[in-house]
């Protein structure tokens, strides 16, 4: 497959201008209310916590899509007794935001076992999307988001077979068929989204072109590129951009580029970037690191609250792949080794999704970074009086 690259000098130059418009001075005040001209996308992920008021950012959202709804008996249904009040918090965010929508993600990596059953046939499909319209009705949500991981093939252990690559796109024409008719009586717009792997074996499994017709927005879940469970070497699990000295070769970047040669527009695009970060232990200090042999460690998977309050305070210095855009600690004390997203690659990636024409940005997910840095970095990055550093080359 062609492989897109771009010129490592340049792209480093473009960076300090980038993050020069993107990262106002200390105590500049914040805007009004306003449309982002970019989908900024939030998965919250409660795990059987109410949301509070005041606990979601309202007007620096477009879109939240909630997680997750299950499949059982071939219907989409509520999973934790918390569900219900969430749902009625996070719709009455509206009241802040007029233009929020407010979707059920159903899926996920532990729940996609009961997908390829449920598409299995028309009348499989029906009994899902007729629960589906009604699951909709019920908590006045405005759409739902398919987080099937991953059409035609195992993932969690999941079951799969070949037919899952034109059961995909039927499940998705007909839902938005229904979606189309429902709208009409409910007098607002339902939206349907995918969350999709960043990856080749996704494209291959499923029919994008045709996908991307009926979907509102293809959520390109660009993370987890490394993950201690499965790499026994350390690496970037977010780059915006391919390090030559990367053995697995993957990007953000590159799986854009993928995406858009499989058929999907970049305008639906929207780029996913990790609010967590991954950790291995017994890493050598070559590279500070990077690229290195490690093994997992007990809780490996940090959320960016807990990299800022623990790690940076304690032993770990920040280095920055400049090739790839990204940021990574090193304790030479410890041999630990992390690899996560700031504000400062995260500015980055906004600029490259203004720059490129995609759809905005999602990030899983909300609740790990409270203190809304990461947030605020994307908030201010697209809203409209930033568009002057929109198209700053590299």
């Amino acid at each position: 497959m062609l492989r897109w690259r771009r010129n490592d000098t340049r792209r480093i130059l473009a960076t300090a201008a980038i993050l020069a418009a993107a990262l106002p001075a200390a105590g500049q005040s914040k805007h009004a209310l306003r449309t982002p001209e970019r989908q900024i996308i939030a998965y919250i992920f409660p795990r059987d916590h109410v949301i509070q008021p005041g606990e979601v950012a309202a007007t620096k959202l477009t879109r939240i899509n909630y997680a997750f709804a299950n499949i059982q008996d071939g219907r989409i249904v509520a999973v934790s007794p918390v569900d219900a009040p969430n749902f009625a918090t996070l719709v009455a965010l509206k009241q802040q935001n007029p233009s929020l929508q407010v979707l059920v993600s159903v899926g996920g990596w532990l729940w996609s076992g009961n997908f390829s059953d449920m598409a299995l046939t028309r009348a499989s499909r029906a009994r899902f999307i007729d629960s589906v319209a009604a699951f909709i009705r019920q908590y006045k949500l405005d759409g739902l988001d398919i987080d099937w991981e991953f059409p035609g093939q195992l993932g969690a252990g999941n079951r799969f077979r070949p037919q899952d690559k034109q059961n995909y796109t039927l499940l998705l024409l007909e839902m938005r068929r229904r979606f189309d008719r429902e709208q009409r009586v409910l007098g607002r717009r339902l939206f349907l989204s995918v969350a999709a792997e960043a990856g080749d074996d996704f494209l291959e499994h499923t029919q994008m072109a045709r996908v991307a017709r009926e979907v509102d927005t293809v959520n390109l879940m660009a993370y987890d590129f490394y993950e201690p469970g499965n790499d026994k070497i350390t690496g970037n699990h977010a780059p915006l951009y391919h390090d030559p000295a990367d053995p697995k070769q993957g990007s953000a970047d590159e799986a854009v580029r993928d995406f858009e040669r499989a058929g999907v527009p970049a305008s639906r695009i929207v780029l996913g970037v990790p609010f967590y970060g991954h950790e291995w232990g017994n890493v050598g200090p070559a590279n500070h690191g990077l690229f290195q042999p490690g093994s997992p460690v007990p809780h490996a998977f940090a959320h960016y609250q807990d990299i800022t309050s623990m790690l940076l305070q304690h032993g770990f210095t920040r280095y920055w792949d400049a090739s790839a855009s990204v940021p990574y600690l090193y304790n030479a004390q410890t041999r630990q080794f992390v690899s996560y997203e700031d504000p400062v690659s995260l500015a980055v990636k906004c600029a490259y999704v203004r720059r490129e024409g995609l759809g905005g940005v999602m990030f899983w997910e909300y609740t790990a970074d409270p203190s809304g840095a990461l947030l605020d970095t994307i908030d201010r990055a697209f809203s409209p009086e930033n568009s002057a550093y929109a198209g700053g080359g590299q």
